[in-house]
């Protein structure tokens, strides 16, 4: 998917936005449906889903690797299991991170993979199984909420709190996967990530369903490689921006920046226009840590060049209700262990 159009985010209805509204209003019809069929499968391990409502990164990612220190803590062994988006393997396959390159398995999986067992599947089930084999005693499903195939035990659904549901179509009208109320009926808790008033929609559907709501914040983590230098920032992730304003928000000095689509595989040529510009201008590149999983496992001395010479802002995401999820966490356990 390229990187997310603007006219998503803003309120209202845009000329584009509306032209687009049919095919919206099928695509929602179809994805709500969808989401409300039995599950064709259930998975010996518990299986918690970490979702969104809508396209783009909310931080499920980071959040997933939260959780998955925090299970670990309570004495549980926790996998992951997602599509591998962006890479060509349907799987279901073990990610091993010394083999397999951004390509194959996708950039989240590599991340993933540093902290536990990682399968890649596009048939859930079938990842799922494949899972039951490794030492996992919880599964964390990074994405797959609008995925009827695999049941899920729990479903934390995450909001950013500055976008919301942008303009609350569904696509390609608007950033939703599906109609909100519709989603809403699946979701177990919902999570706010970050700060701002664009959650009060999801906030309004999770208080009429009853649902717990947490908070979280993703936390840039220093580098001292960024202080005092000029960057060429460049990023190919759902929303760019949001990456370029976190920098200037910390206080460097962002000279330049470069959007790219989502999941981009970068090419000898883009990376070769990334060095020569960064040279010619006496700039330091920094990207996400999702691009440098790309670029490190891709083969060519320009890709080792560029992994080897720029910076990356690593982020890591604090819960700030963590106690409180561990307890319910804890309570789902309890009721699938007792079949209740």
């Amino acid at each position: 998917m390229k990187s997310a159009p603007d006219f998503w985010w803003k309120p209202g209805q845009t000329l584009a936005s509306w032209l687009l509204s049919p095919a919206g209003w099928i695509y929602g019809l179809v994805s709500g449906r969808r989401m409300l069929k039995k599950p064709k499968a259930k998975s010996r391990l518990p299986v918690i889903c970490v979702g969104n409502f809508v396209v783009g990164g909310t931080g499920k990612t980071p959040f997933a690797i939260e959780l998955s220190y925090r299970l670990q803590e309570e004495g549980l062994r926790p996998g992951f299991l997602l599509r591998g988006y962006g890479g060509k393997a349907k799987g279901p396959l073990l990610v091993d991170a010394s083999m397999h390159d951004a390509n194959v398995v996708g950039d989240e999986a590599l991340l993933l993979a540093r902290y536990g067992p990682t399968v890649i599947a596009a048939d859930r089930p079938s990842g799922a199984r494949l899972a039951e084999q490794q030492p996992i005693d919880v599964l964390l499903m990074d994405d797959g909420f609008q995925n009827p195939a695999l049941a899920k035990d729990l479903s934390l659904v995450l909001v950013d709190c500055s976008v919301g549901f942008g303009n609350g179509k569904c696509l390609p009208a608007g950033p939703l996967r599906a109609p909100a109320a519709k989603q809403i009926v699946k979701a177990d808790c919902l999570v706010l990530v970050g700060e701002g008033d664009a959650a009060e929609e999801a906030v309004h559907l999770a208080g009429r369903k009853g649902l717990p709501i947490l908070h979280a914040h993703v936390r840039p983590q220093p580098n001292d490689e960024l202080t005092g230098s000029r960057l060429f920032a460049f990023a190919g992730i759902g929303r760019p921006q949001k990456f370029f304003d976190t920098l200037k928000s910390l206080g460097y000095d962002v000279k330049k920046t470069r959007e790219f689509p989502d999941h981009h595989q970068y090419t000898q040529a883009d990376v070769r226009a990334l060095l020569t510009e960064a040279e010619e201008a006496g700039f330091k590149l920094v990207t996400t840590s999702k691009d440098m999983a790309r670029l490190e496992t891709s083969t060519g001395e320009l890709f080792h060049w560029i992994a080897s010479s720029a910076a990356v802002l690593e982020v890591r995401m604090e819960i700030d209700d963590e106690d409180r999820l561990a307890s319910l966490i804890k309570e789902r356990l309890r009721r699938r262990q007792f079949g209740k």
